[in-house]
C-alpha cells in the first residue's frame, strides 16, 4: 500500500507531522506542488490526480489543512477506486467569510457524499474551521469524524510534530501495520 501525504498552504515544514510521517515509515511519499504559496484548486487536484495515478496498488491519502480540501475535491470529481481511504485533518474552511484571502481560491467545497471512506480529525478550537461547520462537513461528506479538544490547527505551531496518533489513525484506517524506515523508530 501507498501512503502519500497531500500538504495544504505553505506546504509542510521539516518538523509538520506529515514530514515526520515520511521520514519514519516505508511506503511515505508527498504530493508536490509547484507553489505552496498560491494555492490553485485546479492545479492542485490535478497533481493530486497526477500522483495517484502515477501509483500501482492501493493508495491511502493524509491531508492536512487545504492538503485535506485538495483531497475532498479530488476525490469528488476524479475519484480513482485503488484509493482506499483518506485521514483529513482539520481541513480549512475555504469559503468562510473570515477565511485567510490566500486559501479563498480553492473554494468551494464538495456538497457531496465523498466515494471513499474517510475521517476527519478536527480541534474544538481551530481558527481556520470552527467544529460546528467541521461536523457539518463531516456529514455532507459521510466521513466519520474525531474531535481534539484544544488542538489548534493540528500543526507545527499547535506542537503537531512527532504525532504518534495519526500513525494509529492509518494503521487504523488501513488494516495495515506502518513499517518503520531502516534505522528509525516510529513516532512517539
Amino acid at each position: 500500500m501507498h501512503f502519500v501525504t497531500v500538504p495544504g498552504y505553505t506546504g509542510s515544514g521539516s518538523d509538520h507531522w506529515q514530514t515526520h510521517l515520511e521520514n519514519t515509515y516505508a511506503g511515505f511519499s508527498r504530493v508536490v506542488q509547484d507553489d505552496w504559496a498560491t494555492v490553485d484548486r485546479d492545479r492542485w487536484v490535478a497533481r493530486l490526480d497526477e500522483t495517484v495515478r502515477a501509483l500501482d496498488g492501493e493508495v491511502f491519502l493524509i491531508g492536512h489543512s487545504c492538503g485535506s480540501v485538495t483531497i475532498t475535491q479530488w476525490a469528488a470529481t476524479h475519484y480513482d477506486s485503488r484509493v482506499v481511504g483518506a485521514l483529513l485533518v482539520a481541513p480549512a474552511d475555504v469559503e468562510a467569510a473570515d477565511t485567510l484571502p490566500a486559501i479563498s481560491p480553492q473554494a468551494p467545497l464538495p456538497t457531496v457524499a465523498l466515494p471513499l471512506k474517510t475521517h476527519l480529525v478536527v480541534s474544538d478550537n481551530d481558527p481556520f474551521l470552527s467544529l460546528e461547520r467541521a461536523l457539518a462537513l463531516a456529514e455532507t461528506w459521510g466521513s466519520t469524524v474525531e474531535t481534539v479538544p484544544g488542538g489548534g490547527h493540528l500543526a507545527t505551531r499547535d506542537g503537531y510534530g512527532p504525532w504518534s496518533h495519526a500513525a494509529a489513525l492509518i494503521e487504523r484506517h488501513t488494516g495495515h501495520a506502518l513499517v518503520p524506515t531502516q534505522g528509525r523508530t516510529s513516532l512517539v
